[in-house]
């Protein structure tokens, strides 16, 4: 669909010639003065204005000043006999995209036009683009209605829309960066980058260059200037997983941005200040890590001025059920696939399981399920054992030398009574050799004979003996 270009300007033979060099590549219109103008900007839709600044009656301002007012503005390009530094500011500051001064260069113009119209493009992606991350990672989108999870969204919905720096802790895989993205996007800063480094991927060595940059010559291999994260986020925010993993050197650099504002690149003592909003994460305990000395006391308490845990998965059990659906649906829409259907026992086995990946895992788990199953029902057996045994999951391998399956009906508790009782009955009562059978250390298998003394097992050694339960 061809582009439409609404040419205003009073000089007959103006219109007309540049009606008769651009229609065959564009819809054409023409208007002789702003208010015929302003009556085809009413009825009509157009991508690109072309408009002459001095005619009869109003001005070209006057129809770049209708124009921001659609709900859906055209590109503004203003021609001008008066080519001069204050009409070109003022008529930038109505809302000009450009201008082109008289005698036009129509092949300069036909380069104008077309650049107006791809930043007119971009501009509507990137437009489309925040409205789907508004979307993403609004509150109402968030799945899960546990009490720990919606504490952590109420303090999300306190902590975004302030300036202060925030510290996430929580286990691998429990969505910090989801979290960090949704304090970016339900801020004022929302409009500006979320530049996300992850701090225990990149070697030390790499780690202060990626995050405040470096100048030509700054070390080996340093061949041109490189702008760092910290610059890339201005106006944003920066985001760092991770961040006990970082160095005593960028430590330093770290807590002297916090305090100043500025940093330096390397290979460079120009303090360079930017506003950015920094937002942390981390899996390891930084209050032992201070103690220890290995994370810097004053940079802990100024990274810590905001804090907010997000809860493990098993810490909100009836999330899981939810989270699981939502996941098969994705998947399934992504592989064109039909979502696999979990019976209730194999749904009862994933919310009992605890997740240690937490909703990382998760996530993997529906994957592998769309891709495997397509379509159908999914039912407790056929699960990877850890999600029935738990704990007690026999390594790869071990399993068939025990020659064991879960039994229909049972609970997770009373099939791996099962799994016990099978497990010492094939190692004669021999404790070590049922442990290693099971994939569980033999102090796990001694807690488990302590837990259920009920587990009639018969006499059970370290060394070799005979029992003679047979069967359950």
């Amino acid at each position: 669909m061809q582009a439409t270009i609404l040419i205003v300007d009073d000089e007959k033979h103006t219109r007309e010639g540049l009606m008769a060099a651009f229609e065959d590549d564009y819809d054409i219109y023409l208007a002789r003065d702003a208010e015929e103008a302003f009556r085809l900007l009413d009825s009509e839709k157009f991508d690109v204005v072309l408009t002459d600044l001095r005619m009869a009656g109003k001005s070209g301002l006057s129809v770049i000043d209708k124009v921001v007012q659609l709900p859906e503005p055209p590109v503004c390009i203003m021609m001008t006999a008066y080519g001069n530094v204050e009409t070109a500011v003022e008529a930038m500051k109505r809302g000009a995209h450009d201008f082109v001064t008289k005698p036009l260069n129509l092949e300069k113009l036909e380069i104008m036009i077309k650049r107006a119209l791809k930043s007119r493009d971009l501009e509507a992606e990137n437009q489309q683009l925040h409205e789907r991350l508004d979307q993403k990672y609004h509150f109402s989108g968030i799945i899960g209605g546990a009490p720990a999870h919606l504490h952590a969204i109420e303090q999300v919905k306190q902590i975004a829309p302030t300036k202060a720096t925030v510290m996430l802790y929580g286990e691998t895989g429990t969505g910090k960066e989801l979290f960090a993205q949704m304090i970016h996007q339900n801020s004022n800063r929302s409009r500006g980058p979320f530049i996300p480094v992850h701090c225990a991927a990149l070697p030390a060595s790499l780690l202060e260059s990626e995050i405040f940059g470096h100048e030509k010559g700054a070390f080996t291999g340093a061949g041109e200037k490189r702008i760092g994260r910290f610059e890339s986020a201005s106006g944003g925010t920066l985001f760092l997983d991770e961040i006990g993993e970082i160095d005593a050197q960028t430590q330093v650099k770290l807590l002297r941005f916090l305090e100043t504002k500025t940093f330096e690149r390397l290979g460079s003592s120009k303090p360079i200040q930017v506003d950015v909003r920094l937002v942390c994460a981390t899996n390891r305990n930084l209050r032992n890590m201070v103690k220890k000395g290995d994370f810097r006391e004053d940079l802990y308490f100024r990274l810590d001025v905001v804090n907010l845990t997000l809860p493990a998965l098993r810490e909100r059990k009836e999330d899981i059920p939810l989270l699981i659906d939502h996941y098969l649906k994705i998947f399934a829409q992504e592989n064109d696939v039909q979502a696999p259907v979990l019976t209730t026992g194999a749904m009862r086995a994933l919310t009992d399981y605890r997740w240690p990946g937490n909703i990382r895992e998760l996530r993997n788990f529906c994957e592998n399920i769309v891709v495997m199953k397509r379509g159908g029902d999914v039912t407790e057996y056929d699960l990877d054992t850890r999600f029935v045994y738990g704990d007690t999951a026999p390594l790869e391998g071990d399993a068939p030398a025990l020659g064991y399956a879960p039994k229909p009906g049972l609970s997770k508790e009373e099939n791996e009574k099962r799994l016990m009782r099978n497990a010492l009955q094939q190692a004669n009562g021999n404790r070590t050799r049922a442990a290693k059978l099971m994939g569980i250390s033999r102090r796990t298998l001694h807690r488990k004979l302590q837990q259920w003394p009920d587990l009639d097992v018969g006499h059970t050694t370290d060394a070799t003996a005979d029992i003679n339960e047979q069967g359950d």
